[in-house]
């Protein structure tokens, strides 16, 4: 198979559900409702990033985590946008899937204009749990930390 052919399995509908379950979970976090975007996480869920000295495990440790963040960037009066894209799927086994997107972080200061703050790279094991898709396991790798 050549780079540019996509497994069978990733045409048509699991592509389409995988984007729209990518650009609600960022429209939560982006939103500020971090535990419902937390909720998109497994119960024993991960997420690591090479910016974290140590990932954080379970979503109520995820939770904590967005949240201080979210918090920190309100009183700052800093707009934040996660940009997904160049979203590509491969499915791993039934209700498993891997998927690989590219993301850019935005901050708009009150009153500012927009700046790309990172550029990332974002590698998820996607899970589909009682009919919903759900990250176990997500690692961010920011491009300027590498």
């Amino acid at each position: 198979m050549s780079v540019t052919e996509l497994p069978q399995a990733t045409t048509g509908g699991l592509y389409t559900e995988i984007q729209q379950f990518y650009a609600r979970q960022m429209h939560l976090l982006d939103d500020g409702r971090v535990e419902e975007w937390a909720g998109t996480f497994t119960p024993d869920g991960v997420f690591a990033a090479n910016a974290q000295p140590v990932p954080a495990v379970g979503r109520e440790a995820i939770t904590a985590a967005a949240a201080a963040a979210t918090e920190a960037y309100a009183r700052a009066g800093v707009q934040r946008r996660h940009w997904l894209g160049m979203v590509s799927v491969e499915g791993v086994d039934g209700g498993v899937v891997r998927a690989r997107c590219y993301a850019l972080v935005i901050e708009t200061p009150r009153g500012g204009r927009p700046e790309i703050k990172a550029s990332t790279l974002c590698e998820d094991r996607v899970v589909r749990v009682d009919g919903a898709w759900r990250i176990e396991d997500r690692r961010i790798t920011r491009d300027d930390l590498i």
